[in-house]
């Protein structure tokens, strides 16, 4: 009897393994839809409160404030795509006739130039950068091509773009859908708190998304006017692009800073590096900076702290945590998933003293 009960233990733990592991292969299949439902709902909670306001305030019907959120959504996005095409389209172009002869020369008169304006011993300069030779392994033949692909690739991004406005539209008229298809899978005593703990991550989240496209919006507005200033090329496709990466947290303004710089020399290969290049750089970085502060001081406390009602110091451990488990992703949803995970926490878990500490803000 005893040998039967294990053996039927152990079969069922075999078989619940094997479950979890189709359900996880399943959802690797689909991670496309997934990845649609997931943008759907993100615009659903940054156009709550619009949609809120059309249907509360000027009694429009949910149909009627629905379309109106949706375009707006569209005109957002037809406008970041009206800046990206003239942009790429100039790359491409600029690629495809690149001499490779010309650059060699203008980065070897720059690396002249820094070196015996710092100071530093050229021999030793010279020697590293015919050890990386860097310029042997770009493949200019191979740019274009790259860039032909992402031309390609429109159709997909298209059928995608129609995928995430379908789910949006539903998510947004039916407030309710995603929360019922929870619902189905909680016990009858547990729909109350799915419920409270539903409404109030829809409530923060939303907050907190509508707080991002404001600091979005501010970094850009700070970046354009820096960018124009110092007379960088396409400043206002290059001000939304570093805008939009430092939603990843940390790692975004490095990247935006690296980006910068090397902007600011290669949109000046041909020029003095003392005269030009130098000053650029560091009023560039100076500049930078300053936006930097504004953000870090000023936009992040404000978003972080009212919307999703967390320690800044909680917000900086969950990014590190999420950071360190699952990549760029990690960081970008950190914030999202730390306050569900706190609501959820609340609801379920309020009589551990931790959970009641973290949650009291809530």
């Amino acid at each position: 009897m005893q040998a039967k009960a294990i053996s039927n233990g152990i079969l069922r733990a075999i078989s619940i393994v094997l479950g979890v592991m189709l359900l996880i292969y399943f959802l690797y299949l689909i991670k496309s839809v997934l990845l649609y439902i997931l943008l759907g709902a993100i615009i659903s909670l940054i156009g709550r409160p619009l949609m809120l306001f059309l249907t509360n305030k000027l009694k429009m019907k949910s149909g009627i404030a629905v379309s109106i959120c949706l375009f707006i959504f569209l005109l957002f996005f037809v406008g970041i795509i009206s800046l990206f095409l003239p942009v790429i389209a100039e790359q491409y172009q600029n690629i495809s006739q690149i001499n490779i002869e010309k650059l060699e020369a203008d980065v070897d008169r720059l690396i002249n130039e820094s070196v015996a304006y710092f100071g530093i011993n050229q021999l030793n300069i010279r020697d590293l950068i015919e050890k990386i030779d860097f310029i042997k392994y770009l493949d200019v033949n191979t740019l274009p091509k790259i860039l032909g692909n992402i031309f390609g690739s429109l159709g997909s991004i298209l059928i995608g773009l129609f995928s995430v406005i379908f789910i949006a539209f539903f998510a947004l008229k039916d407030s309710k859908l995603l929360e019922k298809s929870l619902l189905a899978f909680a016990k009858k005593e547990d729909e109350n708190k799915f419920q409270r703990a539903f409404t109030k991550i829809k409530q923060l989240l939303s907050r907190y998304f509508v707080g991002l496209l404001a600091q979005v919006f501010i970094l850009f507005i700070l970046y354009s006017i820096l960018l124009l200033v110092l007379g960088f090329k396409n400043a206002i496709a290059v001000a939304l692009i570093c805008a939009i990466l430092n939603l990843i947290p940390y790692l975004g303004p490095l990247i935006s800073f690296v980006l910068l710089l090397s902007l600011a020399i290669t949109d000046n290969l041909n020029m003095s590096f003392s005269i030009v290049i130098l000053p650029k750089i560091i009023k560039m970085a100076i500049g930078f900076f300053a936006i930097q502060m504004i953000d870090n001081f000023f936009n992040q406390p404000f978003i972080f702290g009212n919307s999703v009602r967390s320690h800044p110091l909680e917000i900086f451990l969950a990014i590190l945590i999420f950071g360190l488990l699952f990549g760029i992703g990690g960081l970008i949803a950190a914030v999202p998933l730390y306050t569900a995970i706190k609501v959820v926490s609340k609801e379920f878990l309020s009589g551990y003293k931790i959970v009641k500490h973290l949650t009291k803000e809530i």
